[in-house]
């Protein structure tokens, strides 16, 4: 490369890198506690399923409409919104609101045995999970702080595959891993970071991208949301929203959405009148049987008077990439082991991003020509080998 070529990926790598540093370092410091959210909730006694076990309540149980007589008892005046299943226990939970399209605020979340009907009582509130889980997903701020940190991630990608770029015609002069102990204390932490970087460049490409795309999933999810819900009730667009004395048999609609989606373990029911369902309609979905393709959801509309089948459809290959990018992100698809390596990886990447911060507030005059002038060295003897 030409020293021109070389600034210019220079400056990319400099600027890619400072701008979501802190950003990045605060998602790694929340998202390592996230990795292992499942084991630290069971031991603060917050994890319902580990307490009921029992069949997964996708499989068996009471009947459905019983349980949904139950949650309502719970919540007199109010009216059903949805139920969730679980795939590894009796847990089943259901969310009522005052309205069918009442707001998240406005929501009440009952947790229940469905094994044998015993109410486990409302969702705990807050906790540090979920302050961590918010701060790593949006920082308090909604959709806009989603979108600013995926704009960060797409950053942190670009610093990945500028630093590759910088990095290797300037290690072609050293053996790989090497690490200039004999030099100063700065040569030796820059080693540091470009090893501890080049080591963990695929991973830390896979997370960073996976939390791009994260952040514009959701957009992405509810415009596939709208438009398919809308497209499958389309015969009920002129039709007056179902009110709720008028809901039919739950057990009856499982039926036929499970006949006609078969092998699949249904995931949750959304009632009519809600953003996930038509005016008309109980929108089941249905999950993959894998720890990967669980995210993947297929929805089968059920009219919600009748009982009746209306439509069933797959999602588009585009939100299933979508979906399958949030198992990849948090590692939660291969047990406890992968998560353990998941974390093992957050921590080079930490000290990555750390080493980063230091070496630029740390930096000598000249020392961005030194450091060009170091890697066309390397690229011109690649050149001349060749």
């Amino acid at each position: 490369m030409t020293r021109i070529a070389i600034r210019r990926w220079y400056l990319v790598h400099k600027w890619s890198s400072i701008v979501p540093t802190l950003f990045l370092l605060m998602l790694c410091v929340t998202g390592l506690p996230l990795i292992f959210h499942d084991e630290i909730e069971a031991a603060m006694g917050q994890d319902y399923e580990a307490r009921i076990g029992g069949a997964p309540s996708s499989q068996a149980g009471l009947p459905l409409d019983t349980m949904l007589a139950t949650a309502l008892a719970e919540r007199p005046g109010e009216v059903p919104l949805f139920m969730a299943f679980s795939q590894d226990s009796a847990l089943l939970t259901v969310t009522t609101g005052p309205s069918p399209d009442a707001p998240g605020a406005e929501m009440s979340l009952l947790f229940f045995d469905r094994a044998t009907g015993e109410a486990l009582g409302p969702a705990p509130a807050g906790g540090v999970m979920e302050f961590l889980l918010q701060l790593h997903t949006d920082m308090f701020l909604g959709l806009p702080g989603m979108l600013f940190l995926g704009v960060m991630g797409l950053l942190f990608v670009v610093a990945l595959i500028s630093g590759v770029v910088l990095y290797a015609p300037f290690m072609r002069r050293l053996d790989f891993g090497t690490l200039r102990t004999r030099r100063s204390k700065r040569v030796g932490r820059l080693d540091q970071h470009n090893l501890i970087g080049i080591v963990t460049l695929a991973w830390a490409l896979v997370v960073g991208a996976t939390g791009a795309i994260n952040a514009f999933a959701d957009p992405l999810t509810d415009n596939w949301r709208d438009g398919e819900v809308a497209a499958m009730a389309a015969a009920y667009a002129d039709a007056e929203p179902l009110p709720p004395a008028r809901y039919g048999s739950l057990d009856r609609a499982m039926a036929q959405a499970q006949a006609a989606l078969p092998g699949r373990a249904p995931q949750f029911i959304a009632f009519p009148g809600g953003a996930w369902s038509s005016g008309h309609h109980y929108a089941v979905f249905f999950q993959g049987d894998t720890p990967l393709t669980q995210h993947l959801l297929t929805p089968a509309l059920i009219d919600a008077e009748t009982g009746a089948l209306t439509d069933a459809r797959a999602m588009p290959a585009l939100n299933q990439a979508l979906m399958l990018s949030k198992p990849l992100h948090f590692g939660d698809y291969g047990g406890l082991p992968l998560k353990i390596l998941w974390a093992l990886l957050t921590l080079a990447t930490i000290w990555v991003l750390w080493t980063g911060i230091l070496l630029w507030l740390r930096r000598r005059p000249g020392e961005v020509e030194r450091r060009i002038e170091e890697i066309h060295s390397g690229a011109s003897r690649i050149g001349a080998a060749a």
